[in-house]
């Protein structure tokens, strides 16, 4: 027989569970408050946008999800690694081997295993194997590399890249060396890459309020004192570094199926360079500051980017010199770094008990 007073122990008063509710959605406000938005201009845009304006914001949320993955391992360890746009890479690539037209693949990529080359797989195969091929990728790297730390670390992680567009570059009986693969089915739209970019955040909160990502930040702030305390550097580094991987080989197969083409230097400096500046510009600590300096960087690049091409203003069309918007962009990170070293939004996470906190600072 239950005793009256177990169960009353068991079930909660019903007064609690309003604010059980509360605390929850305070708890999970830093994500919510990032993903409503964001799908809601999302679904603005897929209903009533133009094709070139969902096209923008399609390229915007893949770069979400990019950035998102660096935030995974960079922001969470302070180490800046060149190298993860190499597991991108690696994803496409792989994708387009899966995708790719059964007519072309035996004429340019005859090197490809028998099982590729005369077939193709469903989209949500291939997605699902290349994402992991990278997470692999990713961990076997970083068995060798997370051993290090600070500079030695992060001019390792270049010379990865570097390493992977050499092999690509001239492993032509597979990739097609530094020709273009072309015939890519291009299923990502404006609901699918705001799908992407939910599942990237939510992978990224979790890890943030994980044990692994408590450990590794840590680390960041105090090395030796992390160590002191018995956090492994080398398995919470390892941990993010897949991961990252991971998120980033799903950023890359969602580009390669955005344009329908792929080649080594889509995924090389330029790419990698762009991504870590709206990293850094935004706020390297913070997911929210991944997120904003993604939306910031983009505008900034389309808006001049549309300068450039050409304004018709009564009759006469005026245009901005080529070249333009890289120097705007150059000096508004300059500018950005050096009023806001932390980025724009810094160490913080968009939440409603930070504005409870703002709130009862203005009252006293």
């Amino acid at each position: 027989m239950i005793n009256p007073s177990d169960t009353a122990r068991i079930t909660p008063p019903r007064a609690a569970l309003p604010h059980r509710v509360e605390a929850r959605l305070i708890d999970w406000s830093p994500f919510l408050l990032i993903l409503v938005p964001l799908l809601a201009g999302a679904s603005l845009v897929a209903g009533f946008g133009s094709p070139e304006l969902q096209s923008m914001v399609t390229l915007l949320l893949i770069r979400v999800v990019t950035v998102l993955g660096l935030y995974i391992f960079i922001g969470n360890s302070g180490i800046i690694s060149f190298g993860q746009v190499t597991f991108m890479a690696i994803a496409a690539y792989a994708s387009a081997w899966q995708t790719c037209c059964e007519a072309l693949k035996p004429m340019v990529m005859s090197g490809l295993p028998a099982f590729l080359l005369d077939r193709s797989l469903p989209i949500w195969v291939s997605a699902s194997t290349s994402t992991a091929l990278a997470a692999a990728a990713a961990f076997v790297v970083g068995l060798v590399l997370m051993r290090l730390s600070g500079l030695a670390a992060s001019i390792s992680t270049l010379a990865v890249l570097f390493v992977w567009n050499t092999v690509y570059s001239n492993w032509d009986s597979v990739t097609m060396g530094t020709g273009s693969i072309v015939g890519l089915p291009t299923f990502v739209t404006v609901p699918v890459a705001a799908a992407g970019a939910a599942i990237a955040l939510l992978i990224a909160f979790l890890y943030q309020r994980s044990r692994w990502g408590l450990l590794l930040r840590a680390s960041r702030e105090d090395e030796v004192a992390a160590k002191a305390a018995g956090v492994s550097l080398y398995w919470s580094r390892l941990i993010a570094f897949t991961i990252s991987g991971a998120v980033m080989g799903m950023a890359g197969v969602m580009q390669a199926h955005f344009v329908g083409t792929i080649s080594v230097d889509s995924y090389f400096l330029d790419l990698t360079f762009i991504t870590l500046a709206m990293l850094i510009v935004g706020g390297m600590r913070s997911m929210a500051g991944a997120v904003v300096g993604v939306i910031v960087i983009q505008a900034v690049t389309e808006i001049f980017r549309w300068l450039e091409s050409g304004v018709e203003i009564a009759g006469t069309t005026l245009a901005l010199p080529s070249g333009v918007q890289e120097l705007v962009l150059s000096g508004a990170m300059l500018v950005v770094l050096m009023y806001r070293r932390e980025g724009i939004i810094g160490a913080r996470e968009f939440s409603i008990a930070n504005l409870k906190r703002k709130k009862l600072r203005a009252r006293q």
